[in-house]
């Protein structure tokens, strides 16, 4: 064999072993690296919404320990936003208005279609919020809306089952008569959302899925929240048909 050809098949082998494949006598056969990656997708299917919280771009979730990086991917306009966990939520990933204005389309306060991946882990396990012992059953808890902190609200005791204790309430941004998605319930599970820092409730129908336990849309929302806030961090959620 020629000097000129002898160069020319060692480059070709070193070439093809640096993009992982091999070629012999014509025919490729790929090699692992060791050096490919690969995304950690977790909670597939699952849609993205904003907690109204500000501060730096940060996350909160109910399945993720505080410390935990989240890539959290728009599907949609292909825009993507790695935040860090930094406390609990009735969401795979709940984001704060500065991480979910990165991805967010015009208008839109939920993301049907999100890819996140878990690039990064925790230490710390996830603290669930929960409700005093005595809420349920009709203690007082918080201040009414419109009067000082201090005052006491008497919520009502629950008449269904109570079902995502600790988890968070918030709202998809989405318009129509009152009404709910859900991950854990099925299409028509009616559910009574009970917000305990103002006794106020409402009570909807599931009609489609998301990645919280109930996710209100704006009409339900306006039912049972405080001015200003998108999120309700102490709600009873209760399965009543």
């Amino acid at each position: 064999m020629s000097r000129k050809r002898t160069m020319s098949l060692k480059k070709k082998l070193v070439l093809s072993v640096v993009t992982g494949t091999l070629v012999t006598g014509g025919v490729a056969a790929t090699m692992a690296t060791g050096n490919a990656a690969v995304p950690d997708v977790v909670c597939p299917g699952s849609t993205v919404t904003l907690s109204g919280e500000a501060g730096p771009p940060a996350a909160t979730s109910g399945t993720f320990p505080v410390g935990t990086k989240l890539k959290v991917t728009n599907l949609d306009n292909a825009r993507s936003t790695t935040v860090t966990v930094n406390g609990p939520s009735g969401s795979c990933a709940l984001l704060n208005n500065a991480a979910f204005e990165k991805v967010r389309e015009p208008g839109k306060n939920l993301i049907r279609r999100a890819r996140i991946e878990r690039v990064g882990g925790g230490s710390a396990a996830p603290a669930r919020p929960g409700a005093p012992g005595g809420a349920a059953g009709g203690a007082p808890v918080g201040a009414p809306a419109g009067k000082p902190a201090g005052t006491p609200v008497q919520v009502p005791p629950a008449t269904g089952a109570v079902v995502c204790p600790g988890s968070t309430v918030t709202l998809s941004g989405e318009a129509g008569p009152p009404a709910a998605t859900s991950g854990t319930f099925p299409v028509g599970t009616k559910l009574k959302v009970t917000n305990l820092d103002n006794g106020q409730a409402t009570t909807v129908t599931v009609n489609g899925p998301s990645g919280s336990c109930a996710l209100l849309n704006n009409a339900a929302f306006e039912k049972v929240r405080e001015p200003g806030k998108n999120l309700i961090r102490r709600a009873r959620i209760e399965r009543v048909g």
